[in-house]
This record gives C-alpha cells, sequence and structure tokens, in this order.
C-alpha cells in the first residue's frame, strides 16, 4: 500500500469513526499503531484533517428552521460582509459564489422571528445591496461528507 492509499485509507476510517483510537485504525489498516499516528499528526499539520468534532443534529436540539440567505455586497466590503457572516454563531455555512449573488450564507434558527431578527440585522449594513431569503423546508441531505478514492 502506498502511503498516499494510507492516509486516504486513514481519513476514511475516521470519516466512518471519528472516535477510533490509534490501535484499532492500525489494525484495520493493516499497520504499526506508530505509523497510523505519524500520518495522522501529519494529516492534521497539512490541515487535511482540522479537527474532530460531534454531527448535531440541529433540528432535535431546537434549531429546526434552516434559511438560506443570498446577498449582493459592495465589492470593497465582500471580504468584511462574509466575516461578519462567518462570526455569526447561527451560520453554519458562508461562501462568497459567482452568479448573482456575491455571498450565500446557511443558517440555523430556532424559529421564524429568531431568523427573521438576525436577517434585520443584517440589512442595515449599508454594503448589503440585496437579499434573497430562502427557508429550507426538508433537508434531503445535510452535514454530508463522502469518503476520498483509494487505488487498489
Amino acid at each position: 500500500m502506498t502511503y498516499e492509499n494510507l492516509d486516504r485509507k486513514l481519513v476514511n476510517a475516521l470519516l466512518g469513526d471519528g472516535r477510533a483510537s490509534l490501535r484499532s485504525l492500525a489494525e484495520d489498516l493493516d499497520v504499526s499503531v506508530t505509523t497510523v499516528s505519524n500520518h495522522l499528526s501529519e494529516l492534521e499539520e497539512q490541515g487535511i484533517i482540522e479537527g474532530y468534532t460531534p454531527k448535531v443534529d440541529y433540528d432535535k436540539v431546537g434549531y429546526d428552521v434552516t434559511a438560506i440567505l443570498q446577498l449582493k455586497v459592495e465589492g470593497s466590503a465582500l471580504p468584511e460582509v462574509t466575516d461578519d457572516l462567518r462570526d455569526h454563531e447561527q451560520m453554519i455555512s458562508v461562501y462568497e459564489v459567482t452568479g448573482d449573488y456575491d455571498i450565500i450564507a446557511v443558517g440555523k434558527f430556532t424559529d421564524t422571528d429568531g431568523m427573521n431578527d438576525h436577517i434585520k440585522e443584517l440589512l442595515v449594513d449599508p454594503a448589503i445591496k440585496e437579499s434573497n431569503t430562502s427557508v429550507v423546508l426538508n433537508a434531503a441531505s445535510e452535514h454530508e461528507q463522502f469518503e476520498l478514492d483509494v487505488d487498489d
């Protein structure tokens, strides 16, 4: 097995169980614990693996309103508006995009009043020229990750 394949297999194993021990990963990948530890450290240093966090079902903890915000902003203000959105704890994704809008952000809220209040706070920013908000009716797929391709 090439080291590139080992790294990909290690990432895939962690996608399946982010709490797996070094020993169990080593057994599953048929390498030593030291090899797993070294490769894992390298993947973390390179920023390929950015951390280990639980997958939260926000609906089950009361954040059952998902809003998709599309914003047009003044060109020079794009980084500032993006940073402001990213810093808001209820925004789970913020993207600078091409097309009709400059930013797309996805937020989770406990109710439509909370969503509405947040949007009104945003719209007082003179750098935001236009907005369009969609409320998600049903999340058919959310927070999905995929396994990396591994050469045989």
